[in-house]
């Protein structure tokens, strides 16, 4: 990330705010972090340019569309068609992620499902890539800890966790 990607203290007050409440208005938002309404925007503006701001569908729950299943699927590639098997996984609309890793394996993928048939399908697909040579599909059964960013805003606004009593 670029330093110029970097959250201050005052940024990190607005994502907390947005957070709290992702609908609020750029007043709102002025009013609960105690900035004027242009620094709000212009803030906004920047971190949506850079890498701060995710798209909105990170929001949507891949369940409500119907796939109730997911799953982590570990590949490994022949290394030179990295970036070829990188761009095949993409068109696959199950796919919500592919990370790059470093270990025994080459890429983290994650996927949804709508039942095991449709996962099955799914990892037929992956290897079918040109350049996939090995799978290893995990099934998530339970999400113990939700997705959450408040505890790294928190820090970064300089605040004590929760968990330092």
């Amino acid at each position: 990330m670029r330093s110029e990607d970097r959250v201050d203290q005052t940024d990190a007050r607005l994502l907390r705010a947005l957070n709290d409440t992702p609908r609020a208005t750029m007043i709102a938002l002025a009013e609960r972090t105690g900035l004027s309404r242009n620094t709000v925007q212009a803030r906004l503006a920047r971190l949506e340019e850079g890498a701060a701001l995710r798209p909105f569908e990170h929001r949507i729950s891949p369940a409500a569309l119907g796939y109730r299943l997911t799953a982590f699927i570990t590949v490994q590639v022949a290394q030179r068609r990295l970036d070829e098997v990188a761009s095949s996984l993409a068109g696959i609309p199950e796919i919500l992620q592919v990370q790059g890793v470093s270990g025994s394996t080459d890429l983290f993928v994650q996927s949804v499902a709508v039942d095991a048939d449709d996962l099955y399908r799914i990892a037929g697909e992956i290897l079918a890539v040109p350049g996939v040579e090995r799978t290893n599909t995990s099934l998530v059964m339970r999400e113990l800890v939700k997705y959450r960013i408040t505890p790294l805003l928190r820090r970064a606004m300089g605040e004590a966790s929760p968990e330092d009593g």
